[in-house]
């Protein structure tokens, strides 16, 4: 049966939780990936004679699993290693960092080998040999979610290794890598970490155009470079060459004249405001020439990165950097640099984030986007704000799907969105003094609500806080007709329906109605044309290409329809689908592309995949439906035993004496207090009431007994799995199970539509519907009432 992903998270996840204690996350880190890389190599390349990675005898997992319980586990989990190291070049010094036999971070004698051997057995269940498919590769997704847990727990000192996924992916659609043409490409981060922006590039290239691209990174830790080296063997690139070394004085990549190699794109994600970036360097005479356009600051090596990733760029080069917001708006030394670079015409755009999105810094960063190949002719620099596109993920934020597609199709199309976006041109940047700073050209803020004075003294509602839900009255003409009636004065209306009545009067309104089918009809024919692609998935299949040009299609579709759009978030709908897709969709889609559309897996029923509950609800809802009737039933019978309690079983109640130490009444307590009171002629009503509440314990017993049968009956029908032909099985998941969930997606989106303009009126309409006279007319009112209530007191309010 196919490994699903919620699995394997949590075996990961268990085995950083048998080393959480001896050691930082930035330490224990190692560990876990070494396991991971050796149990990976290990199911996939062992006894393989013409594999990229050699598994020699003795090194590998196997023999760990040998060395389970041995009190010299540690040193036999080095050795394993040091052999899978000397039998491949690419592996010295990346996977023998981390010394299996250290006992301060391991433990001493019994408590090292307990720990060691339950990794180790973690490791042990599971299995990535043929797991998926190429290009859906469970490892890497499972690479991903270590590293961002190492990254949050490692802190803001430690956490500098990992650059967000969702961030990677931005900055790679955004420099054309789509259009390679050629595998003699290259991509370059010089500043790699554990590598997986550079890895995002290259599978973007690929996913695109098929081309596996050279891949070439430096990174000056050297634990984290061995990350790296690890991390290209995991994503089936182990030709990548990465170094380790300070780039800024000692750039590893370089021509045979000696000068720097250049690339034809470059990622980096580089240290921000590194104070020493020019230790070992002295820039004034730079071997390399990469500070002609000016020479940085002293003690910010910000732009020292960013003049080396321009040299590094072929002429017709693309880059993306990250960089801290600093950089566009300083001044002194950094202004100089920058005024040249904006004048060469190398910026191509500008793109804001969100704040707190990256683990060595909370600061919003934005990305740099280099274009040498475009600067001559360069008219302006397109600037996107972006900042306001996240959720919040526990104590981060993150860039949503919906987040990713609207900055990378806004930036790639050019488009002008107000408010977000805009291509600004060079005169006006000039004009500015060649500061880049976002806030100049993008402004972002919300309208403020403003009270209208006018409005509080008179009533009314004013007609510019109408005209502000214009968005509606496009789609909606007559409803405001129906909402509204002009006040008494030019100006200002009055609401033609009470507060309470405004969501009812929305949501009966043919025009609310005509639209709610538009978008049921558009979500109709987006199901109509795709079920046919989602049921004919078979074993062998790519479902993460699927999704992803059917998550597209979903978002044309409702991109297209202006109307729709303007109400509808497009990108929100795409959202809800990529949302399902990560909770269930893609465990299910990998399941039926490892063991096709099965019902029964191993012998037993696939409940994973097919969930009783909706066999019920299409097979045997008369069955269900009788059962819910027993439980109204027997229900009914437990409310009638609370009200008795609640009105008799009170201290002095007939019913309290009849209650155990718990203050419960059981059928045991009513019988052993009838028996004690049975020839007390004082205690007839108590006895009534004793045998009433007595039946109802026998009818509830009854009653639950029916619905336990009944449910029982129901289960033995529903778990029939192996009845169900292939054609019922696509039918329960395909439309009972995936586009179920996903319609109920987008009538929440309806319903957020109605929810906002009714909120807005009732806002409206309560802010004026009492003028400041009224008010005081009843100030006065109710003063005269407490007044004449004191006087009566014998007081008097001066």
């Amino acid at each position: 049966m196919a490994l699903k992903k919620s699995e394997l998270y949590s075996s990961l996840w268990k085995s950083c939780d048998e080393l959480r204690g001896g050691m930082d996350a930035s330490q224990y880190k190692d560990y876990v990936l070494i396991l991971l890389f050796v149990k990976y190599v290990s199911d996939k390349y062992a006894g393989d004679p013409n594999a990229l990675i050699e598994v020699p005898a003795a090194g590998g997992f196997s023999d760990m699993v040998a060395a389970k319980g041995n009190k010299e586990i540690g040193d036999r989990i080095n050795k394993i290693i040091g052999k899978l190291a000397d039998a491949n070049d690419s592996l010295k010094g990346a996977i023998n960092v981390a010394d299996f036999n250290d006992e301060e971070k391991l433990g001493k004698a019994d408590a090292m080998v307990q720990r060691l051997t339950k990794l180790v057995a973690i490791f042990e269940g599971l299995n990535f040999g043929g797991n998926r498919a190429d290009g859906d590769d469970l490892l890497g997704d499972a690479y991903e979610y270590l590293m961002r847990h190492f990254a949050t727990e490692s802190g803001k000192s430690k956490g500098q290794f990992y650059t967000p996924a969702e961030v990677s992916r931005v900055m790679s659609m955004v420099i054309d890598l789509g259009k390679a043409f050629h595998a003699g490409q290259s991509i370059y981060d010089p500043t790699c970490g554990s590598g997986s922006l550079l890895l995002k590039a290259h599978d973007e290239a690929r996913s695109r155009t098929g081309l596996d691209l050279a891949l070439y990174g430096q990174e000056m830790d050297n634990a984290t470079s061995a990350l790296a080296r690890m991390n290209m063997v995991l994503h089936d690139c182990p030709t990548a060459e990465i170094w380790q070394d300070n780039v800024l004085s000692h750039p590893h990549f370089k021509q045979a004249d000696g000068r720097l190699k250049t690339f034809d794109f470059v990622v980096a994600n580089f240290p921000f405001s590194v104070k020493a970036w020019m230790s070992g360097l002295d820039p004034a005479n730079d071997l390399f020439g990469r500070f002609a356009y000016g020479l940085p600051p002293a003690k910010n090596g910000d732009y020292a990165f960013l003049l080396h990733i321009l040299a590094s760029l072929k002429s017709t080069g693309k880059g993306a950097v990250i960089h801290p917001h600093g950089v566009l708006f300083r001044g002194g030394a950094e202004a100089v640099i920058r005024k040249n670079l904006v004048r060469r015409g190398f910026i191509k755009g500008i793109i804001g984030l969100p704040a707190n999105l990256f683990y060595g810094t909370g600061i919003p960063a934005c990305i740099l986007v280099l274009d040498k190949e475009g600067a001559a002719g360069r008219k302006g620099i397109f600037m996107v704000d972006a900042s306001k596109g996240f959720i919040k993920d526990g104590n981060k934020n993150r860039l949503r799907a919906q987040d990713i597609h609207k900055i990378v199709d806004t930036f790639n199309r050019q488009l002008d969105i107000p408010k977000y976006s805009r291509l600004v041109p060079l005169a006006e940047i000039e004009g500015n003094d060649f500061n880049l700073n976002l806030p100049r050209y993008i402004d972002s803020t919300e309208p403020e609500d403003v009270q209208d004075i006018a409005a509080h003294l008179k009533g009314g509602i004013p007609n510019a806080d109408i005209d502000g839900l214009a968005a509606y009255w496009q789609v909606f003409p007559g409803m405001r007709g129906e909402l509204f009636a002009d006040a008494d004065r030019a100006g200002y209306s009055q609401p033609r329906v009470e507060a309470s009545q405004i969501k009812a009067t929305i949501f009966a309104h043919p025009e609310f109605t005509a639209f709610n089918q538009q978008v049921s009809a558009l979500y109709a024919y987006w199901k109509a044309t795709n079920t046919p692609l989602l049921t004919g998935i078979k074993q062998g299949d790519r479902p993460k290409l699927l999704i992803e040009t059917r998550a597209e299609n979903l978002l044309d579709t409702f991109r297209n329809n202006e109307a729709i759009a303007s109400l509808i978030d497009p990108y929100g709908v795409y959202q809800h689908l990529l949302d399902y897709w990560a909770e269930t969709m893609q465990d299910d889609a990998w399941m039926i592309a490892s063991d096709g559309w099965a019902a029964t897996v191993d012998g037993k029923s696939n409940v994973d995949l097919i969930p009783p509950v909706l066999i019920v609800a299409r097979y045997f809802a008369a069955e269900q439906a009788a059962i819910e009737q027993l439980e109204a039933g027997r229900d009914a019978i437990s409310r009638q035993m609370e009200e008795m309690d609640e009105e008799y079983g009170g201290e002095d109640g007939l019913l309290a004496e009849a209650k155990n130490d718990k203050g419960k009444l059981t059928k045991a307590t009513v019988k052993a207090r009838l028996a004690e009171i049975r020839h007390d002629k004082d205690a007839a009503d108590e006895r009534k009431l004793l045998n009433s509440y007595a039946d109802l314990i026998e009818q509830e017993a009854v009653a639950s007994k029916a619905v336990k049968d009944a449910q029982k009956a129901l289960d033995a029908k529903a778990a029939q799995y192996a009845k169900l032909t292939e054609a019922e099985i696509k039918t329960l998941v395909v439309e009972d199970k995936w586009l179920t969930a996903l319609a109920t997606s987008v009538e929440g989106e309806l319903d957020r539509v109605s929810q906002a303009l009714t909120g807005r009126i009732r806002q409206l309409a309560e802010r004026y519907a009492t003028p400041l006279p009224r008010l005081a007319e009843e100030v006065e009112t109710l003063a005269a009432r407490v007044d004449e209530h004191l006087k009566k007191m014998g007081f008097v309010w001066q």
